[in-house]
């Protein structure tokens, strides 16, 4: 199994970029599909983008054209990069290892848009 684990989330202004950053330790990275779900207060969690281990990427609607996913099977990490940031992509983001039917989450990073 991998352990996921977030980081470089933040404060951003609306029309920022930020960029998230996952670390997968354990084994066999290269055969997860890999995603970035987010929670927002009050919401539930929905899938932001996804990433499978031939390469083949998803993206939720509300993020298609800002944001890309993007994968380093040699480093075991997956980022999210996202620009022209709005307010209402504020939530804690959180990324997710997939194989089968086993699901490992990190703890998550929070990300708010704000001026």
């Amino acid at each position: 199994q991998v352990q996921p684990v977030e980081s470089g989330g933040g404060l951003v202004q609306p029309g920022g970029s930020l960029r998230l950053s996952c670390a997968a330790s354990g084994r066999f990275f290269d055969f997860y599909t890999m995603g970035w779900y987010r929670q927002a207060p009050g919401k539930e969690r929905e899938l932001v983008a996804s990433i499978t281990r031939g390469g083949t990427t998803t993206y939720a609607d509300s993020v298609k054209g800002r944001f890309t996913i993007s994968r380093d099977n040699a480093k075991n990490t997956v980022d999210l990069q996202m620009n022209s940031l709005k307010s209402e992509d504020t939530a804690v983001y959180l990324c997710n290892a997939q194989i089968g039917g086993f699901g490992y989450w990190g703890q998550g990073t929070q990300v708010t848009v704000s001026s």
